[in-house]
């Protein structure tokens, strides 16, 4: 992996597995929501979703009052407010909890209510065992067969305490370098970067590999430019052209292993890219002090 000598990220631990190298690989995925016609609409919201093998992202578009409802969940599913004029009440068997601002909330399974108010975007995750929202996918067709090389998938261990609504501050400051904010739950991982202003500087970015995980980028702001490489086989028939993808707000990327790959800011003004993982990783969960919930969420017992 190619980091900076001043990155954290160049110390990561790597993969212990003894795994075969793949000679099959499977595509991104690029979905650009403002090319699409969203699938919920509403006089105060419009929602459009996503997915990758294990996830999906449904992304809104707020302006006034809505309420999100689940009945029956399967696992735990967060709420990501994304804009500082926003404001939720989160209601669960036996609790109610507020919260303002840019926010991630972790929902338990079972039944609860989301009412979101205010104006601004809002990024809901849950994982495919939610198969009614795994179907308004835009790219659902993309996964009727399961993609190459990803590793099954596993709740991590259950949070301490049990099972609540949580709520994490997505404005307390990130790690220096990198400039990670990272939580996680049961069944994701988010880092939520905060936005940099003008274009990415070219000659400092940071191309690397994922063994057995996708990596889901959403642009909430900007344009940028998905660069994405597979690796050559002795099987020329399983080789892909690079890719060089530029996409604009709001939209998702969901990244393939063992691809290696680098995301670059192009647009002129702000520009803000968070990326999503599910299950949470193992790597930036073995990192002391990474990962600002830790003491909530124990990573899995040996890792």
């Amino acid at each position: 992996m190619a980091y900076e000598a001043n990155d954290v990220r160049s110390t990561l631990p790597s993969s212990t597995a003894a795994a075969k190298a793949p000679e099959r690989f499977s595509g991104s995925e690029h979905v650009q929501f403002r090319d699409l016609a969203p699938v919920e609409k509403t006089e105060d919201v419009s929602t459009w979703y996503a997915r990758g093998e294990n996830f999906v992202v449904g992304y809104s578009d707020v302006d006034g009052v809505v309420t999100f409802e689940r009945t029956g969940q399967p696992d735990e599913y967060v709420v990501l407010l994304a804009d500082d004029a926003l404001s939720a009440q989160v209601t669960a068997p036996g609790e109610e909890v507020s919260a303002s601002g840019r926010t991630m909330l972790v929902v338990p399974p079972g039944d609860s209510t989301v009412t979101v108010t205010g104006r601004g975007r809002v990024i809901r995750l849950l994982t495919t065992q939610s198969a009614d929202i795994a179907a308004l996918a835009a790219n659902a067709g993309s996964y009727t067969e399961r993609h190459e090389n990803i590793a099954e998938w596993a709740p991590w261990p259950e949070p301490v305490g049990g099972y609540r609504v949580r709520a994490y501050d997505l404005t307390v400051p990130p790690l220096s370098n990198p400039a990670f904010r990272l939580y996680r739950c049961t069944t994701f991982m988010v880092n939520f970067i905060d936005p940099k202003q003008g274009p990415r500087d070219p000659s400092k970015l940071s191309p690397h590999t994922h063994d057995d995980f996708e990596q889901c980028s959403v642009v909430l702001a900007g344009e940028y430019v998905h660069h994405i490489r597979w690796p050559w086989t002795t099987n020329k028939a399983n080789w892909r052209e690079d890719e060089h993808e530029r996409v604009l707000a709001p939209s998702v990327t969901v990244i393939p292993p063992p691809s290696l790959h680098t995301s670059e800011a192009i647009g002129a003004g702000e520009n803000h890219l968070i990326d999503v993982f599910s299950p949470p990783r193992f790597d930036f969960s073995a990192m002391e002090g990474w990962v600002f919930n830790a003491d909530d969420y124990p990573a899995p017992a040996g890792r």
